[in-house]
């Protein structure tokens, strides 16, 4: 765990950074956007997984918000704006500012940079409460024209809410499901969603892709797109 002396010394260096990794259209194997990765250092020079900075931002609303915010601007601002970017979006640092949807901070930032080029992720996990915020957010994102992501399907530690499947236009599947491949009942699931993807007109990326096998496995079970470490193209943006 990260102790807040460490969270606070790592937040006054603004020891951030954003790794791009690429989204691959399967059918054609041309990339079609970069997912923008969260990724932190510690004063030593090491990495610090990203799952750790915000377990402990989420025990201060206020940190949590101003540390979202200045990885959004570095996530938005180190691509060109010809190419296309998912970006995580933490719940409760969306709402942690407080003020009316207009004068949202990330709405603000995600309309200066081009509206178009923006998939906005969002991560359901076991709270309902979770969900429910996911819902009224992607409800914002759509009147505004954003489009949306689900992310993490299939992941053991997240629900699933009908109500934001039906409304997203992205699907990602988790790496959880190239790990359960050999699970007929899992898998039964999946393909279920992958038909639901299709009908509804909505996109699906298998995550976690590394090697060739996993690239067939993504073909085998009709994905759009794909995205992993089996894909070289990738960079880091510099650290602020």
């Amino acid at each position: 765990m990260l102790s807040n002396r460490k969270l606070l010394e790592l937040i006054e260096s603004q020891r951030f950074g954003c790794e791009f990794q690429p989204i691959v259209e399967l059918k054609s194997g041309d990339v079609y956007a970069y997912e923008a990765l969260s990724r932190f250092k510690m004063a030593d020079g090491s990495l610090i997984r990203p799952d750790f900075v915000y377990a402990a931002l989420h025990d201060n609303p206020l940190l949590l918000l101003q540390v979202e915010l200045a990885q959004k601007r570095i996530q938005l601002e180190g691509l060109s704006r010809q190419q296309r970017v998912f970006v995580n979006l933490d719940q409760d640092a969306f709402y942690a500012c407080g003020t009316d949807v207009e004068e949202n901070p990330f709405i603000e930032l995600i309309q200066d940079h081009d509206r178009d080029r923006v998939i906005v992720e969002l991560i359901e996990n076991s709270e309902m409460s979770d969900a429910l915020m996911s819902l009224s957010m992607i409800e914002v994102f759509n009147k505004l024209g954003v489009r949306t992501a689900l992310d993490d399907l299939c992941n053991p530690k997240s629900m699933l809410s009908v109500a934001v499947l039906q409304l997203v236009e992205w699907v990602k599947l988790d790496k959880c499901v190239l790990e359960q491949r050999l699970d007929a009942n899992f898998m039964v699931f999946v393909e279920k969603m992958i038909d639901f993807a299709k009908v509804t007109g909505k996109k699906v990326v298998l995550e976690g892709v590394e090697k060739e096998s996993d690239l067939a496995f993504a073909r085998q079970i009709g994905v759009d797109y794909v995205q992993g470490f089996y894909f070289k193209e990738r960079f880091i943006s510099e650290w602020t």
